[in-house]
C-alpha cells in the first residue's frame, strides 16, 4: 500500500491539507492550489484503499486521476464563486461543501474499474463466487458517505472557533498563528472522526443475492441454491 494512502496517514496528512484549505480560502489561486493538493491526496487514498483485484493500466489510472481532480477542483471553484457576497463565517464552510461534493466525484472515478468489471463476492467462508458491479456500487456509496462524515467535524467545528478567535486581541497581534491553530483544531477532530467513520460500515460488507446482477443470481442459484447473502470487501 502507498504509504500516504494508508488510513494510518489520514490524520497527519488531512489535518495539514484541510487546515491550509480553511486558512487560505479567500483567493482563487489559493483555493485552486489547495483543492488540487487535497484531491491529489484523495486520489492516492482512493486508489490505495480500493476493493477488488482487477489491475489498472497506467493509462486508466492517469485518466481517472485527471478526471477526478479536474472535476473536484472545478466544483470547489464554482462553490467559491457563489459565496463571494456572503458573510465570512459562511465563506469558511465553502471548503467543506467543496470536499463533500468532490468526494462524490473523486471516489467513483478513481474506482471506476470496479464499477465496470465488478468486485469479488464470496460466501461467509470466503469462497469466491464471482464478480459483481452491484456490490461495487454499494461499496463505493458506503465509502463516499463515511468520507464525507469523516471530514465533517474537522471542517464544521473549527470555523466557529476561528471566527471567534480572529476577533480577539491575540490573533490580531499574531495573525501568523491562525494557520497552526486551525491545523491543530482539525487534527484534534480527525483523531476521533477517522476511526469512528471508518467503522460506520463493516469492512466485510454484505448484500442479498437478489440484489446482484441477474446473470450472477442465475449462476449462484445453480451452484449454491441455499445461499441468501454474499460478502465483499468494500474498501475504505
Amino acid at each position: 500500500m502507498v504509504l500516504i494512502g494508508r488510513m494510518s496517514a489520514q490524520v497527519p496528512m488531512n489535518m495539514t491539507i484541510t487546515g491550509c484549505m480553511m486558512t487560505f480560502y479567500r483567493t482563487t489561486p489559493a483555493v485552486l492550489f489547495w483543492q488540487w493538493i487535497n484531491q491529489s491526496f484523495n486520489a492516492v487514498v482512493n486508489y490505495t484503499n480500493r476493493s477488488g483485484d482487477a489491475p489498472l493500466t497506467v493509462s486508466e489510472l492517469g485518466t481517472a486521476y485527471v478526471s477526478a481532480t479536474t472535476g473536484a477542483v472545478a466544483t470547489a471553484l464554482g462553490l467559491n464563486a457563489l459565496t463571494k457576497h456572503v458573510s465570512p463565517l459562511i465563506g469558511r464552510f465553502v471548503p467543506f461543501a467543496a470536499v463533500a461534493a468532490a468526494n462524490c466525484i473523486n471516489i467513483p472515478l478513481m474506482r471506476q474499474r470496479e464499477l465496470k468489471v465488478g468486485i469479488p463476492v464470496t460466501d461467509e467462508n470466503g469462497t469466491r463466487l464471482g464478480e459483481s458491479a452491484q456490490a461495487a456500487q454499494q461499496a463505493i456509496a458506503q465509502v463516499v458517505v463515511s468520507r464525507i462524515l469523516m471530514a465533517a467535524p474537522g471542517m464544521a467545528i473549527p470555523p466557529f472557533i476561528m471566527n471567534t478567535l480572529e476577533k480577539k486581541a491575540f490573533l490580531k497581534r499574531f495573525p501568523w498563528m491562525s494557520a497552526p491553530i486551525q491545523v491543530g483544531l482539525v487534527g484534534f477532530c480527525l483523531v476521533f472522526a477517522t476511526p469512528l467513520c471508518c467503522a460506520l460500515f463493516p469492512q466485510k460488507s454484505s448484500m442479498s443475492v437478489t440484489s446482484l446482477e441477474p446473470e450472477l443470481q442465475a449462476k449462484l442459484r445453480e451452484s449454491h441454491p441455499e445461499l441468501r447473502r454474499v460478502y465483499f470487501n468494500k474498501g475504505l
